[in-house]
């Protein structure tokens, strides 16, 4: 993801930060000084939630290490100000990996939230866990008015392990909402396909997620708090979306990308500069190129890559300097649902498709839509 910057690597899975997560951390510090707060006040606030968000990132690695159980990779986990993003090569299909996918991260938060009440138990005694979570609740919403200084509990490590177990035990409880994108839906749409096609159980699953949609937003405008009605938004967007997505998969299966790639297309060479792909760019609709040498691809130079350098080194630097020399490639018998999977997943907007080494045409994001656009209205001229 761009403007991210990675501060770790778990079992492989690279961890980023997203430069926005810095503005959150940022706030947290700023809010204490401005209510009169002395700088430790200000650090244990953002202590908190670098915690909260640890665990997030063990939610998510819960999320990437059962999906590698099933062959799928992880490409990142990228840290957010609204949460954790893992990025899977591709989500499972058979539904009851989907499941077990689903509810790894869950299932994490309610490992975390027994330890941390095991903790309470050990360190302030059975008889006062019930007082520890009042005041751990009372700690939690705090946090979120915002209106006085954390951490004010007696015992400090009493005091943050309530505050962890309520907090996994939110994590959950929201996560397990049936609705997308939280991982409740695709439970939910995983229990749905077991007995039912795919299409109609995500169908089921994002109407279900949207009746939550607004049932939150109307809590939201009847309590006059804006957080359930942005809450509201986000799931009816993200019910919205994965329902469009599994439809667009599903027109796209049993099709060769052969009968939906660009074939008439520029190529570039290595020693062009760069001034020529951008006389390309402004001449028609091209905005990514093959970059061939000796008739075989070496890279391909995508607009994003061409504009960052152009400003840097100037119109007059080679192609072959910036192009990209790992990319993605398809075969033209490739079934189109599945490489455009991967066009989805990987960090490009076309990818070329070659057959016997030779470059025989490009499959992007547009020209995609423009297809189904066509089959669409075929479809619709015969009924």
């Amino acid at each position: 993801m761009g403007g991210s910057w990675r501060i770790g690597t778990v079992s492989g899975i690279g961890i980023f930060l997203h430069w926005t997560f810095l503005i959150l951390l940022g706030w947290i510090g700023v809010s204490h000084i401005l209510r009169g707060d002395g700088l430790g006040d200000a650090l244990q606030g953002i202590i908190m939630i670098v915690a909260l968000f640890g665990v997030v990132v063990l939610h998510e690695l819960g999320h990437a290490l059962a999906a590698r159980r099933y062959g799928i990779p992880t490409k990142d986990i990228t840290l957010l100000p609204i949460g954790g993003v893992a990025r899977l090569e591709r989500m499972p299909e058979e539904p009851r990996e989907e499941l077990v996918v689903a509810l790894a991260g869950p299932s994490v938060n309610v490992v975390l939230a027994i330890l941390c009440a095991v903790g309470i138990m050990v360190f302030a005694g059975t008889t006062n866990v019930a007082t520890s979570i009042n005041t751990g609740m009372n700690e939690l919403e705090v946090l979120m008015e915002n209106q006085q200084q954390l951490g004010t509990l007696s015992e400090p490590l009493v005091g943050f392990l309530t505050f962890m177990l309520i907090a996994n035990v939110i994590l959950v409880v929201f996560n397990l909402l049936p609705a997308f994108p939280m991982d409740g839906g695709r439970v939910l749409r995983a229990i749905l396909a077991m007995n039912m096609d795919y299409v109609r159980a995500t169908q089921t699953a994002a109407t279900i997620g949207k009746g939550m949609a607004v049932l939150i937003g109307f809590w939201g405008l009847f309590s006059m708090n804006p957080f359930p009605v942005f809450i509201a938004l986000f799931v009816w967007l993200g019910a919205a979306s994965e329902a469009s997505m599994v439809q667009v998969k599903s027109g796209l299966q049993g099709i060769p990308v052969a009968q939906a790639m660009v074939s008439e297309f520029r190529t570039l060479a290595p020693e062009d500069p760069l001034g020529e792909a951008a006389r390309h760019i402004i001449a028609g609709f091209q905005h990514d190129f093959p970059v061939v040498a000796e008739g075989r691809i070496v890279g391909v130079l995508t607009k994003m890559d061409l504009l960052k350098h152009m400003a840097e080194q100037g119109p007059g630097e080679q192609v072959g300097t910036v192009m990209r020399r790992d990319f993605e490639q398809a075969d033209p018998g490739d079934m189109l649902d599945t490489v455009f999977a991967r066009l989805q997943g990987c960090d490009c907007h076309a990818i070329p498709v070659v057959r016997q080494g030779n470059l025989v045409g490009m499959l992007t994001m547009e020209n995609v839509g423009e297809y189904l656009a066509i089959r669409s209205a075929l479809s619709a001229r015969r009924i």
